[in-house]
């Protein structure tokens, strides 16, 4: 599955998610993603940018500490696809709500993203982007799944403070944003990084900078066939292989 529009009006929306759109066919990831498997699950994320007043936003949740898998990590919200749903927007959008309590209605999806292939987890990940009309506070919807859900400022994630990159010992090397009290990194990283550079957003910050992945984030990763993976989030799977700094491609997927 390409980038493609689904119907959305683009009227009243700032330049930056237009640029966005524009360059959705073509995201600006590192490498190219692996070859999905047959047993892939469907999942979907929803990217739902907004305007408040510390400026434009996008919303992520924390992860539940009581989870299997990704217990405590930041990510879009989103899942695995149930029966029934208008996949990939209709699943997008129950997640957000069961998640992060977001009102369809007070939302309108602009385009869904190219399908990503996360091995650790055997997901087939679209993105779905958004923009939020009508935007209202935010709340936890299920705290057995969701800790905290945040609107982050977009001028926090382009600001080159906040930028870094993690190692995970077994030599995964990726970008990672310190924000709203969160280190998002992995997946999240990944595709933040790159809709921030599609959309015009990104800054020059010091990529040299490599910081090992805090032991507390250090949790085993679901691997793929391995069904403990259940509410289809891949939050810090790692997306693609990305080189070391000053050395050869690193590890793709960390081994349980």
């Amino acid at each position: 599955m390409s980038a493609a529009p689904v119907g959305g009006r683009t009227d009243g929306l700032p330049d930056y998610l237009r640029r966005l759109l524009d360059a959705a066919a073509d995201l600006p990831l590192r490498h190219r993603m692996p070859q999905a498997t047959a047993t892939a699950r469907r999942s979907a994320v929803l990217i739902l940018f907004g305007e408040s007043a510390a400026g434009p936003d996008v919303l992520l949740i924390e992860k539940s500490a009581h989870l299997r898998s990704h217990a405590g990590q930041p990510a879009f919200p989103g899942g695995g696809v149930d029966e029934g749903d208008d996949f990939p927007v209709g699943t997008a959008l129950r997640e957000a709500h069961e998640e992060a309590g977001i009102d369809p209605d007070g939302v309108r999806v602009l385009a869904t993203l190219q399908e990503l292939y996360l091995p650790p987890s055997d997901r087939l990940v679209v993105p779905v982007v958004a923009w939020w009309d009508d935007p209202r506070e935010v709340s936890v919807g299920d705290p057995h799944e969701v800790a905290r859900v945040a609107r982050v400022p977009l001028a926090e994630l382009t600001d080159p403070a906040n930028r870094f990159r993690v190692r995970h010992p077994v030599g995964y090397v990726g970008p990672a944003f310190a924000v709203a009290d969160m280190l998002v990194w992995g997946f999240t990283a990944g595709l933040l990084e790159a809709i921030l550079e599609a959309a015009g957003l990104a800054r020059p910050w010091d990529e040299r900078d490599v910081r090992p992945l805090p032991d507390s984030l250090l949790r085993p990763y679901t691997l793929p066939g391995s069904g403990d993976d259940d509410d289809g989030d891949a939050a810090a799977a790692p997306m693609v292989a990305d080189p070391a700094p000053d050395g050869p491609p690193t590890r793709t997927v960390p081994p349980r």
